[in-house]
């Protein structure tokens, strides 16, 4: 069989109207005509599906806030108060803390300063002790001195005068000695004595 061109153009025209209206007959679900290339215009985009994004935008808002506010929220509450009341406890024993420092600073320097006072009385103490020992010392040894400088000035006075009487007795010896061999005249321990004190006088 032989088919012309002309045949061959209707043909495929023929076909092309077909599918042309086959593509423009209603959807018996939505009742909205499809084009077969589609219409060119992003669904999004598209005001025939306004009215069911804004359902699905208000149930997914409703879904998401009812969630945030039963079982987010009170969690992300309890977190942050839990925390809190944990850096408050924490605020609070730091400060409790720094006190009982402080205090025991406060304390050490009192125990400190009285230290201090007690070891300045007790070196005081110690020095008017050692000075009245000391003194009392001095005071012994210059007495203990006194009378032995005394005594020893009693015993030179005794010694001296010892010997000025032996030097009395051996001056009147001699000079009676002396006078006798001179003179030949024998003279008395008497006479001789009251010539060596009239000669000392």
């Amino acid at each position: 069989m032989f088919v012309t061109t002309a045949y061959a153009l209707s043909a495929t025209a023929a076909t092309e109207a077909a599918a042309t209206a086959e593509g423009e007959t209603h959807n018996t679900e939505t009742g909205v005509a499809h084009d077969a290339h589609g219409s060119g215009v992003f669904p999004p985009f598209d005001p025939t599906h306004f009215p069911s994004q804004i359902l699905w935008l208000a149930l997914t808002f409703g879904i998401f806030y009812y969630m945030v506010a039963k079982h987010i929220a009170p969690r992300l509450s309890g977190i942050i108060e839990t925390r809190e009341n944990r850096i408050a406890g924490d605020i609070a024993e730091a400060n409790r803390m720094k006190d009982e420092a402080d205090a025991a600073i406060a304390k050490y320097e009192q125990e400190l300063a009285e230290a201090r006072a007690k070891s300045a009385a007790i070196a005081a103490e110690a020095r008017d002790k050692v000075k009245a020992e000391a003194d009392a010392e001095r005071s012994r040894l210059e007495a203990d001195l006194s009378s032995k400088i005394a005594a020893a000035e009693a015993s030179i006075g005794e010694i001296k005068n010892k010997a000025l009487a032996e030097v009395a007795t051996v001056a009147e010896d001699a000079a009676g000695d002396i006078v006798t061999r001179l003179t030949g005249v024998k003279v008395t321990k008497t006479d001789v004595k009251a010539a060596v004190s009239a000669a000392k006088g």
